[in-house]
């Protein structure tokens, strides 16, 4: 088994689920007895600068002979490969086997030439992994050949208990893209019911938006009903789980969503946003209906941009959990169903090493 060098980037300091899931792939390949050698490669990635670019180049051994069977494999975080296509394109000449993690494609929005140094990125790679089928998808479409999926794992946690009145959680740092102004929003509407609520998350991966959240939850009056809790890690974040009764993940744009598979670990139910990976994620366990279609643990909800029909529809799905005792009973027993097929760590291990190896 050749040894394995992971390439991250050193920019991403929050609990992001990039940053988890590589973190679970190194430890559960390090049990299978591979070697993995973690750099953290410093830059703003992915525009990072050409000195940056030219570091990364030394940990991609663009400079080094190809020294046959003993040489590393690299894995580089396609935050970071997306940043600095030339250097993968110089060690693919150089004679490197790498791979692409792909967590989150490059957004649209992100304009022509960024979309135009994920092709060029990916197309230098031995081969590109996507860590959600929504994401090899978006690949897919964009005019990569083969992108190969594997989903993250979840780690098997003790059963909520909830509270009383109900208690809701996101579970994500406090970002644009995942929306919490919406469901602080949401909330506001539904003030007459009886629950409580909380933000799990970083406050300082974007302060500006934090401060965005801590305004709507103000001139909302609900200061004393929804709180920021920040970071949480270990037996602080296991509280806050065993507190909660439905979790919400409403992301604008989302690969897969971790923090969905972890609530299901709990026995939680989740509503996701429709149209993003997240609604990958609350099916993974999912199991038919009676008519055949699918039996989810939670809900998948449009939500549009802009003006009051996507608070309102959030408001009213809200609301019927709370008021409506058998849709808030068959989501809690159908979450409570998938915590037994939820797939684990060593299975994402076991694929990522089958792919490399070629027997996948």
């Amino acid at each position: 088994m050749r040894p394995i060098r992971l390439l991250v980037p050193g920019n991403i300091r929050h609990s992001s689920g990039g940053n988890v899931y590589n973190a679970r792939l190194v430890a559960g390949l390090e049990e299978l007895g591979a070697e993995v050698d973690v750099i953290s490669v410093d830059g703003s990635w992915p525009d990072a600068s050409a000195d940056e670019r030219r570091r990364l180049g030394i940990f991609l051994g663009t400079r080094e002979p190809d020294e046959g069977p003993g040489q590393a494999v690299l894995i580089v975080d396609g935050l970071v490969a997306v940043g600095a296509p030339d250097e993968l394109e110089y060690a693919a000449k150089a004679g490197r086997q790498i791979w692409v993690l792909v967590h989150m494609p490059v957004l649209e929005s992100s304009g022509p030439a960024a979309l135009e140094d994920e092709a060029n990125a990916l197309r230098a790679a031995t081969g590109v992994i996507c860590t959600s089928t929504s994401a090899a998808s978006v690949l897919t479409k964009r005019g990569l050949p083969q992108a190969q999926v594997v989903l993250p794992g979840v780690d098997p946690a003790p059963r909520a208990a909830g509270s009383a009145p109900p208690h809701l959680a996101v579970v994500a740092a406090l970002l644009p893209n995942k929306d919490q102004v919406l469901t602080v929003e949401a909330l506001a509407r539904i003030q007459d019911l009886e629950w409580t609520a909380s933000f799990v998350g970083s406050d300082q991966a974007d302060p500006g938006y934090a401060r965005e959240v801590r305004a709507a939850i103000a001139a909302n009056g609900l200061q004393e009903r929804v709180r920021l809790e920040g970071e949480l890690t270990g037996e602080a974040l296991e509280v806050e789980w065993a507190r909660t009764n439905l979790t919400l993940l409403v992301s604008r744009t989302e690969a897969f969503g971790m923090a969905v598979t972890e609530s299901l670990a709990h026995g939680i139910p989740v509503l996701v946003r429709e149209g993003t990976g997240a609604v990958e994620a609350l099916g993974t366990a999912g199991q038919a209906a009676d008519d055949g279609g699918p039996r989810l643990p939670g809900a998948t909800l449009p939500l549009p941009a802009g003006g009051n029909e996507s608070p309102d529809r959030l408001a009213g799905s809200l609301r019927q959990w709370l008021t409506d005792q058998q849709v808030r009973e068959s989501w809690r027993k159908t979450a409570l169903d998938a915590r037994s097929r939820l797939p684990d760590w060593s299975i994402t291990a076991r694929k990522m090493l089958g792919i490399m190896a070629g027997t996948e």
